[in-house]
């Protein structure tokens, strides 16, 4: 009997990068590639009309960002395993990924053999990480009973403040939270701009001293 291949979508707006993977994955005898996206936007709608088991999928797209894309398409297709694949390993980045229900998440340096067994591990529905991020991971779950609830710590701030004062507590500028929750700059500066008032502190630097004072973001040094 034939053994059963792994239908796998990759997705990512480097030309160059994407023509290189897939001169690896297409020799390889239980991979499929079913498609190739170049942009979040365009992985979305691939992946209800191809139906691919595993998404490679590039974080820093334009349009849409890898991270949404991967929300979109765990919520309409949960059956969809989606690995990230990218440069980035930030902590935000990182658990971003993971919230929308990434699979795991290799860097761009990863070497053929671990992007492989990551596709497989994928398919299998297991979880895989490179070296660095399992060590971000661990020291995420070990010290996760000590992280507050935003929420319940800072009533009057929206959703989407909450997540925003968390990005900035980690040090994140207002480029890079635009850019992680796939929002317009001004968009962000307005978030911004509510939340101090709402805090009651008349900088982003006050807004950090208060978040870490309440266990939000790295601690003090």
């Amino acid at each position: 009997m034939e053994k059963e291949r792994i239908r796998l979508l990759l997705a990512d707006d480097h030309p160059v990068f994407r023509e290189g993977l897939l001169s690896i994955l297409r020799l390889q005898d239980d991979i499929e590639v079913v498609g190739e996206a170049g942009s979040g936007k365009e992985a979305v709608t691939m992946a209800g009309e191809r139906q691919p088991d595993v998404i490679l999928m590039d974080v820093g797209m334009q349009e849409m960002n890898g991270i949404t894309a991967a929300r979109e398409i765990v919520r309409d297709y949960p059956h969809i395993h989606i690995l990230m694949l990218t440069m980035f390993d930030d902590d935000a980045t990182v658990f971003s990924a993971m919230k929308a229900g990434a699979r795991g998440y290799l860097l761009k340096g990863s070497d053929r053999a671990d992007i492989l067994r990551a596709v497989a591990a994928a398919y299998a529905g297991e979880a895989i990480f490179s070296p660095a991020i399992a060590r971000k991971m661990m020291y995420y779950f070990k010290n996760m009973s000590r992280k507050p609830q935003i929420g319940a710590l800072f009533p009057k701030l929206t959703e989407r403040e909450q997540d925003i004062l968390e990005l900035i507590a980690d040090g994140l500028s207002n480029e890079d939270i635009a850019r992680q929750l796939d929002l317009s700059l001004k968009t962000v500066r307005n978030n911004v701009s509510n939340l101090l008032n709402k805090l009651q502190v008349s900088d982003r630097a006050q807004a950090i001293l208060l978040a870490r004072d309440a266990g939000i973001g790295p601690p003090k040094p």
